[in-house]
């Protein structure tokens, strides 16, 4: 999740069901209607920001988001690695305040989240 949202973000939501792998219980959270609608995204980053209160979903990406970013998603199912790289896509395209202030908070040496910027930073000409 995700997170870092990252993502958010955007990590989709994830808890553990086993050991090995994230639950795949909110695969299915619709990460386009977030990206497209920042009433709905801005509350999943003040909760993972810790600024603002948490859904559900909200609350296992944040209790994971750490984690994921740091080994790369590893227990995280083929949907959450999906709606990783497009959360943190959108939010550091898009969203840049806000990319920071999760990188800020859950990588404060850039150490993790290098990688994804360098992959999924929008070329501009």
């Amino acid at each position: 999740m995700k997170t870092v949202i990252v993502c958010l973000l955007a990590l989709t939501a994830v808890a553990l069901a086993r050991p090995e792998q994230y639950t795949d219980k909110y695969d299915t959270v619709d990460l386009d209607q977030l990206i497209s609608n920042r009433r709905l995204l801005i509350p999943y980053v003040h909760c993972i920001l810790e600024k603002g209160q948490c859904t559900a979903e909200g609350k296992e990406l944040k209790s994971h988001i750490k984690e994921a970013l740091e080994t790369n998603c590893a227990k995280c199912t083929k949907a959450q690695k999906g709606g990783t790289e497009k959360m943190i896509g959108h939010l550091i395209n898009h969203e840049a305040e806000f990319w920071e202030e999760l990188k800020a908070k859950y990588d404060p040496t850039n150490e993790f989240t290098k990688k994804y910027e360098t992959e999924l930073k929008r070329v501009t000409a």
